[in-house]
């Protein structure tokens, strides 16, 4: 039964999708509600399922749990499972979904079209994160795609469809290369079953170097397939210098819109790193991680500055997304205990504080229909449980140490501490920016005098806006407080898979024997 739960939870959006689609008529305000409450009641039971798996998850155990296979077309094979590491990200979209639907009930256009649109995205995104199969994983990441693309491009703002194609044409011809990588392991290891291709002895790609065009190709075929799914992921996080459509997607977005994207699609990036570059090309990731500690400096650094001249709240929240995912990228190929489990808390944790920050952008957009820093000012006078709320999550996005913000942050800079100091001291400086932006925006925008005219009858969070907000600030503390929750359950998987990539890695495993 557990292993049909996996399975269940995937494809239970998608089916009320189809029940949607197929026996919801009309656009009058019946349909309207029925459709919105389908659409919430299936994201929760999705919830729910998934915490029974949760439940019956051993952390102990470093291999794949819950795992389905059966026969699929062309040959292929349906392959799901979850380990330490994907586990997390199952949990985390399905607690989120529900919230975004609930975020989304003002909606009034095309109703049943939106909710449809959100309940295949969770189906696409799920698959993501169990998806045991190349083909498998390449269909998921790539069809998530066009729901997200439909919901910035229908329900957007009013430069939608430039920002909808850019959000296309830059994630999807990053993961054309992607595309030419698997097939070309297909070819060479002759399976697309990850689990196989996981396992250095039964599957492990060559690392000598060769001439290619006239240039040495330092750890050869690991190398060209590294930066192939790296042209991938790292548009995905996004990563400097291909960050670009990240603002524009969040501006334009609608609020669920934009909470979806910085809370769950950026982490396909950090988890497609996991799962595939690290353990895969282990050779090509030791040689390239000092690239990578350098671009994701640049980020940190360069993106919080670039915030700090924004004068739209969501674009500054953007750019500080591209900021804090650069932390992610140092930990992970720093390649210790610290660093590894630090990127995945801060996934985890920036998915519930950047969802929520833009959640409250959206609680004033909805009332003033701006999101220009210079038309608020004084919120605190007529809205002081929404004040304290964006408090809350400004103080955690900065990395207050009680909130979850601070545990990733701290993992990740000690991790990245103990392979280069210069890098860890521009990983430190950003914390000292992000408290720049982050505390500019909220005195801008709440503090001061009350003078503006058209916010003297702005009202405060209603019950319905409160109890968004409630679980994503319970988790926040919880995970600040008591992390464990999250570490005991990475921690078996990280292990094994630092343990996997020194073994590849003959002078690696020796310094390590020698400590």
């Amino acid at each position: 039964m557990a292993q049909q739960l996996l399975n269940i939870i995937i494809f239970l959006p998608l089916v009320a999708a189809l029940i949607m689609a197929l026996f919801l008529r009309g656009d009058d305000a019946a349909a309207q509600r029925s459709a919105k409450w389908l659409a919430i009641f299936a994201t929760l039971a999705t919830f729910l399922a998934s915490l029974f798996l949760l439940a019956e998850f051993d952390p102990a155990n470093t291999g794949f749990q819950f795992v389905t296979e059966h026969p699929w077309i062309l040959g292929f094979t349906w392959k799901m499972g979850v380990d330490g590491i994907s586990i997390l990200f199952v949990m985390l979209t399905t607690f989120l979904m529900p919230l975004v639907i609930w975020s989304a009930w003002e909606v009034e256009t095309r109703v049943k079209e939106y909710m449809i649109a959100f309940l295949v995205l969770e189906t696409l995104m799920l698959g993501v994160f169990c998806a045991l199969d190349l083909v498998l994983f390449y269909l998921f990441f790539e069809a998530g795609l066009i729901p997200m693309f439909l919901i910035i491009g229908i329900w957007g703002g009013a430069n939608r469809i430039y920002a909808a194609f850019k959000f296309f044409l830059y994630t999807f011809l990053g993961s054309v290369l992607m595309l030419v990588a698997m097939v070309f392991m297909y070819r060479m290891a002759g399976t697309t079953d990850i689990v196989a291709l996981l396992d250095p002895a039964q599957t492990s790609f060559p690392s000598e170097s060769f001439r290619l065009l006239g240039f040495t190709v330092v750890g050869g075929v690991q190398t060209l397939l590294f930066l192939a799914f790296f042209a991938s992921f790292a548009v995905k996080m996004p990563m400097w210098p291909v960050h670009t459509w990240l603002p524009d997607a969040h501006v334009q977005a609608p609020t669920a819109g934009s909470v979806v994207l910085a809370a769950i699609l950026l982490k396909m990036g950090g988890y497609g790193f996991l799962r595939f570059s690290i353990p895969m090309f282990p050779v090509a990731s030791d040689l390239l991680a000092p690239l990578v500690y350098w671009m994701s400096a640049i980020a940190v650094v360069y993106t919080s500055l670039v915030a700090l001249v924004q004068t739209d709240m969501k674009k500054l929240i953007a750019y500080s997304s591209v900021a804090h995912m650069g932390y992610v990228t140092m930990g992970i190929f720093a390649m210790n205990q610290q660093g590894v489990d630090g990127a995945i808390f801060q996934m985890i944790s920036h998915g519930f504080i950047s969802g929520a920050l833009f959640l409250a952008v959206g609680v004033i957009y909805d009332r003033m229909h701006t999101r220009e820093i210079s038309a608020y000012g004084g919120l605190v006078h007529r809205m002081p449980a929404y004040a304290m709320v964006f408090m809350f999550f400004t103080m955690a996005n900065v990395g207050l140490p009680g909130t979850s913000g601070f545990i990733g942050e701290f993992l990740t800079i000690m991790g990245i501490f103990r392979v280069n100091t210069w890098i860890a001291f521009f990983a430190a400086s950003g914390v000292i920016l992000s408290a720049s932006y982050a505390l500019w925006l909220y005195r801008r925008v709440v503090f001061g005098q009350l003078v503006k005219e058209s916010l003297k009858s702005i009202t405060d969070m209603s019950l319905r806006e409160r109890l968004i907000f409630a679980p994503l600030v319970a988790m926040t503390l919880i995970l600040g407080v008591y992390p464990a929750l999250v570490t005991d359950i990475i921690g078996p998987s990280v292990a094994q898979l630092i343990d996997t990539y020194r073994a590849a890695l003959p002078e690696v495993a020796a310094q390590a024997a020698m400590h």
